[in-house]
């Protein structure tokens, strides 16, 4: 048995070690740094000087900041409803037997498995080109002149057309977590449903929907951790519409003329620090109110 335990031991220390200085270092000096004034990233500990919350209380009256906030809050909620809800009605559709269902699934998940950066820039020359874009060249086709006109890229529109590539490279992450979830449900509770007489809508909300919450629950988080580093699409679709709060963390941390904190090491923590705290309430908030209801037959 000691010599079982000690094994154990062995293997694992490489990976422990491995986290520890990966993982948990980068957090523990990141949470220090946001309460200090430091120059740079990689400034010595000696060359700190404690702030206090000064850092959080000048995030909080900095206005890039705070639009920032108020961008990402939008994109967790707008964008969240749109891309968690399609990918959940094509997970539906996609378990239902149709035809050609395995490549309905690998083309939906495709954008997945390129860059955001090449997805953006994608939208932006070749779909939402006002001269020769998909969606102009669309919208004239079929004679609606009103949309072909329609100026994607405008300032006012910006956040809408930024908003609508996010949905589009997300959809298939979730839509798969979703169809996992469906397929791993017996049968037998939608075959005892059918000879109840229960319809489409009723084995929905009464079978599929509470037992894949607890995959709602894992959905929701993850949601909020890629919405939380939303950061690709804000440099490509570059406006102060979709600017976020890691945009600004980068440019603070880094230095930007556009960054009221420029070359800020201890407000870019702040900052960071501030994101993951919404990271974590909202996985304890999930964790809490959204669970799984184990059906017996």
């Amino acid at each position: 048995m000691k010599q079982s335990k000690r094994s154990i031991f062995i293997f694992m220390a490489p990976a422990v070690l491995l986290f520890l200085l990966v993982f948990l270092y980068p957090v523990i000096r990141t949470s220090l740094m946001s309460f200090f004034n430091v120059q740079s990233v990689n400034s010595a500990v000696s060359t700190w000087s404690l702030a206090g919350i000064q850092n959080y209380d000048k995030l909080f009256h900095t206005q890039l900041f705070i639009i920032s906030m108020k961008n990402i809050g939008k994109i967790w909620v707008y964008c969240g409803i749109a891309t968690l809800g399609l990918a959940l009605l094509l997970a539906i559709i996609l378990t239902l037997g149709v035809r050609l269902q395995k490549f309905f699934r690998a083309v939906i998940y495709m954008p997945n498995v390129i860059a955001a950066v090449a997805v953006g820039y994608m939208w932006l020359l070749y779909v939402y080109n006002n001269k020769f874009g998909l969606l102009t060249s669309f919208f004239s086709v079929i004679g609606w002149e009103k949309m072909a006109q329609f100026q994607w890229l405008s300032g006012d529109n910006m956040f809408l057309s930024m908003c609508i590539a996010y949905v589009f490279s997300n959809t298939g992450y979730f839509m798969l977590m979703y169809i996992a979830a469906i397929e791993k449900i017996s049968p037998d509770y939608y075959e005892a449903a059918t000879i109840e007489g229960a319809n489409v809508f009723q084995k929905f909300y009464f079978i599929t929907l509470p037992l894949i919450k607890g995959v709602l629950s894992t959905s929701l988080v993850l949601w909020t951790t890629k919405t939380m580093g939303f950061f690709a699409l804000s440099q490509v679709f570059s406006s102060v519409n979709t600017y976020t709060p890691m945009m600004y963390t980068y440019q603070t941390l880094f230095g930007s003329e556009i960054s009221a904190d420029s070359m800020n090491a201890g407000v870019a923590a702040a900052s960071a620090v501030l994101m993951t705290v919404v990271v974590v309430v909202i996985s304890l908030f999930s964790k809490k109110f959204i669970k799984d209801e184990g059906y017996e037959l």
